[in-house]
């Protein structure tokens, strides 16, 4: 018996969304069931989280890659630790947060950045907006990254601003070897 090579998807089949069905919804996420056609013509079905806070902007939310500099230190990259209820623990990250309706990137990054740490900077770069996990959700976002100058007044023993249900605490990390160094016997943070 002739075993059958897998169907090439045929040039005319395109990849579509066929329908979207609502499962349940939140005040910051909804679950949908989303029908689609794959590659060689077949009909499917996929989880998908989406945002129900995205309103206009170019993205959901900002990462921030705070880069901490200061006279006779090693540059450092500014980490948060934050409890979060989906891993059911602590983790490491940088600071993030979502965009406010009729606020742009950089200055949604700037305010997270500051409520987080307490760090105030300038902001360096801005990406486009960047999926972060797009085999779940929708959610896009913009890394931005935030030079500080660890030496004016302002920075140099910052207190963060948590928001409603959030603490967190900062950790500077070296830009260089900052990783292995933070996994090498600093494993209360993880």
């Amino acid at each position: 018996m002739d075993q059958q090579e897998p169907a090439e998807p045929s040039p005319n089949s395109k990849q579509a969304v066929i329908s979207e069905e609502l499962i349940s919804e939140g005040k910051w996420v909804k679950l949908e069931k989303t029908t689609y056609r794959d590659p060689t013509g077949k009909t499917r079905t996929w989880e998908t989280v989406k945002r129900t806070t995205r309103k206009g902007q170019s993205a959901d939310g900002v990462s921030i890659i705070p880069v901490l500099q200061r006279t006779l230190h090693y540059e450092c990259v500014v980490l948060v630790k934050q409890f979060r209820p989906p891993m059911g623990g602590y983790c490491l990250e940088f600071p993030a947060g979502l965009i406010d309706e009729n606020e742009s990137p950089e200055a949604a990054a700037l305010r997270e950045l500051e409520e987080e740490t307490g760090y105030k900077g300038d902001v360096a770069e801005c990406s486009p907006a960047v999926c972060m996990d797009p085999g779940l959700s929708n959610c896009t976002t913009h890394v931005v990254t935030v030079m500080i100058n660890g030496d004016d007044a302002e920075n140099v023993r910052p207190k963060p601003k948590p928001g409603d249900g959030g603490t967190s605490s900062t950790r500077g990390c070296p830009v260089r070897g900052g990783l292995r160094w933070e996994w090498r016997g600093h494993r209360e943070w993880l």
